[in-house]
């Protein structure tokens, strides 16, 4: 008698999102992290490298440049970056690593692809290991960030060679921060930060970033934002305008279409079918900025901690 050999069923392919595959899944309330290792800690960017903790933001920033990085996890760009937040768990770990092993001693920035102090980092607490792996390094860096979580490690930054905060800034109308940040804290609030991290000791400036066409750009909204920056205590801006990267760009602009449709057409015309405004107007308006902060003394880019020394790269040659 023989055997019939049993009929190979192809396994239906599994629906869930890519990160849902291999990341370890936790919910804390509305908030969805899945935890993941590190490929890398250090990636390169324009003019040096940058340290993200995160990927994803709770603060929801409609215009925020890193959402379509959640496109190749399988989410969306929309929503889903506002809720759901990739947390890089040994990040501290693989940074000491690099920093020793391929660092080159160029500029760190940290907290591209979601604020590193958002409240995922109250759970996890992976940013006083990040700073000081890279103060122990020598290395010149800036934390990016909109959040008072930040003053809980305002101690080891004023202590850190090279640290500076860059407190996002853009505008200071909370009518459009409600509209387009509805998760950050209010522009007043952020002041406040600022003057709070210059009375720990905290070299910190401001990210005046982005200024919005045709919404934050008028020469009275760039003076207010500028004159209340200076008062705040910081020691530079650093203006831009919005950027319309894939991601951001759908996201933005569906949000424009609802609330301003009288402006699409402008935009249009600003951004052409790429991520940057018409040079032109970014010109223009970087001119306004920096003569305003000329005349306030503030100096004009990220703010400039005292020299480090690259320990760990010195150790190396010994």
């Amino acid at each position: 008698m023989g055997w019939d050999s049993p009929a190979l069923v192809a396994e239906a392919p599994d629906p869930r999102p890519r990160i849902e595959r291999t990341a370890v899944r936790r919910v804390h309330g509305a908030l969805t992290c899945y935890e993941v290792r590190a490929r890398t800690a250090l990636e390169a960017v324009p003019g040096g490298w940058a340290v993200n903790p995160y990927r994803g933001c709770v603060q929801a920033c409609r215009y925020c440049p890193a959402r379509r990085g959640h496109r190749y996890l399988g989410l969306d760009s929309g929503a889903d970056f506002d809720s759901r937040i990739v947390v890089r768990t040994d990040i501290v770990r693989r940074l000491r690593a690099e920093l020793a092993r391929r660092w080159d001693g160029g500029p760190v920035a940290v907290g591209l692809t979601g604020d590193c102090y958002q409240h995922a980092e109250e759970l996890y607490r992976l940013m006083p290991g990040v700073v000081a792996a890279l103060a122990e390094a020598g290395a010149a860096f800036t934390v990016r960030t909109k959040s008072p979580l930040v003053l809980r490690d305002a101690a080891v930054l004023a202590g850190a060679a090279g640290a500076g905060v860059a407190v996002s800034v853009a505008f200071v109308d909370d009518q459009v921060r409600r509209a387009v940040e509805p998760g950050a804290p209010s522009a007043q609030k952020r002041l406040e930060l600022v003057a709070a991290l210059a009375e720990h000791g905290v070299v910190c400036g401001v990210a005046m970033a982005p200024v919005l066409p045709l919404l934050t750009d008028s020469p009275d909204q760039l003076a207010a934002t500028v004159r209340r920056i200076a008062a705040a205590g910081a020691v530079s801006l650093e203006p831009q305008v919005l950027r319309l990267p894939p991601g951001a760009r759908e996201w933005y602009l569906s949000w424009l279409a609802e609330r301003h449709p009288e402006l699409v057409a402008r935009y249009g015309e600003l951004y052409g079918g790429g991520a940057e405004v018409e040079a032109g107007y970014a010109a223009r308006v970087a001119g306004q900025v920096e003569a305003l902060a000329a005349r306030y003394g503030l100096a004009v880019g990220p703010p400039a901690g005292r020299p480090a020394v690259a320990a760990a790269r010195q150790l190396s040659l010994i």
